[in-house]
């Protein structure tokens, strides 16, 4: 059997989804919160951990990570991978499970991840995190704050190149916080300004430290089924339409050019597979871990022109009450950001098809497109998601 990139579409879904820890969890290890995590999704689709053969884990921390919560969760999978590209990682893993689902590999795929980097990690563990960053050929010379530091690289060339403001960017965070204050989970809640994103502290010029996500703990899951397993689970489930992967970097001083990410590649070959457009798209989840990723990503996923990213998002347009709903969790900016992020945008695209979003549900949600970055504006990948009339 041959598998075509149309094959995929609508192939497999996410039965369950599941979060644990996130905010503040003191005396949680990384294991337990992503273990929870687990049990949670689990539960939110009505299987049991015994059903699972598919096990799919990243972490930074746990040394063989797979094998770890295999063991921890009394899971005995036939298929596993702990691939690690960063923050996009959760996003990505949608490809080999999906190829193993389809292949007959296995049958239930669980995807987890959990981190306690906001109460777990002390001096040594920052610096050794610090340490991984940083050993970079051209740049380390230079001693640069990263990733902050990355990111504010590629913010100072678009608002040079392009004439976008810091207000503009300050947006980004304001709306956030405005959908963060219509989720009960959200970890800041607190109302935020364009003056507030302003004047607060500055982190790396031109960001300040609300242009940067939150330090949060935090777990989630999701459960992966082939499609026409799908309506035997509890919950209605959210079918994969399309999905695509690209990465040209690893060090932003490699970056071909500091205002195109290689989501221009991942967005279109999702938008082929799922045989959909921006237009289509009801609700979009982007990984936010700074306020610049959000507006290159509009741009780059086709929902504006390059360059016309600061203008298409001013006034409210990616706030609640807007035209384009965006980061409807209140994102790594305002909601979870326990380190790396791209579990929970599948998380709450699963949560808005569903309806259960509650006072943030968009109306009539049918497509939710997520997008994950890793490394520093590297891997990008973008997921197309859809409701069971979609198919």
């Amino acid at each position: 059997m041959s598998l075509g990139t149309k094959d995929l579409r609508g192939s497999v879904a996410v039965v369950g989804v599941g979060l644990a820890g996130c905010g503040e969890a003191p005396g949680w290890s990384e294991t337990e919160i992503m273990a929870a995590a687990a049990r949670n999704a689990l539960a939110d689709a009505g299987i049991s951990a015994q059903e699972v053969d598919g096990l799919v884990v990243a972490s930074v921390n746990i040394f063989l990570s797979g094998l770890s919560i295999g063991e921890h969760l009394g899971i005995k999978p036939k298929f596993t991978d702990s691939t690690c590209v960063g923050g996009s990682s959760f996003v990505g893993h949608l490809i080999p499970a999906a190829m193993a689902l389809n292949y007959g590999l296995c049958d239930v795929v669980l995807v987890t991840y959990g981190s306690n980097q906001r109460t777990g990690v002390g001096r040594g563990d920052a610096a050794k995190y610090k340490a991984i960053l940083d050993p970079l050929p051209f740049e380390h010379p230079y001693k640069p704050f990263n990733p902050p530091s990355s990111y504010a690289l590629a913010a100072a060339r678009h608002m040079h190149q392009y004439g976008t403001t810091r207000e503009q960017l300050a947006e980004v965070a304001v709306a956030a916080r405005q959908w963060a204050q219509l989720n009960p989970e959200a970890f800041s809640r607190d109302p935020l300004s364009v003056q507030d994103v302003l004047k607060s502290k500055m982190v790396s010029d031109p960001l300040t430290v609300r242009d940067c996500c939150l330090v949060t703990d935090g777990g989630g899951a999701y459960v992966l089924v082939r499609a026409d397993r799908a309506r035997q689970y509890k919950k209605k489930a959210a079918y994969m339409l399309g999905v695509g992967s690209a990465h040209w970097h690893r060090q932003i001083a490699a970056m071909p050019d500091l205002t195109v990410t290689a989501a221009t590649e991942s967005g279109q070959r999702a938008y082929e597979m799922a045989g959909l457009k921006p237009a289509d798209v009801d609700v979009l989840e982007l990984y936010d871990a700074f306020t610049i990723n959000t507006l290159l990503f509009l741009e780059d996923l086709g929902f504006c022109k390059k360059g016309e990213g600061g203008a298409f998002l001013s006034g409210g347009r990616i706030a609640p009450g807007g035209s384009l709903p965006v980061n409807t969790n209140g994102g790594g900016l305002s909601c979870v950001h326990p380190g790396m992020y791209g579990m929970f945008l599948i998380v709450e695209a699963v949560r808005q098809l569903r309806g259960e979003a509650g006072a943030r549900q968009v109306k009539d949600a049918r497509v939710a497109l997520t997008h994950g970055n890793g490394g520093v504006l590297s891997s990008q990948i973008t997921a197309l998601f859809g409701s069971e009339e979609t198919l």
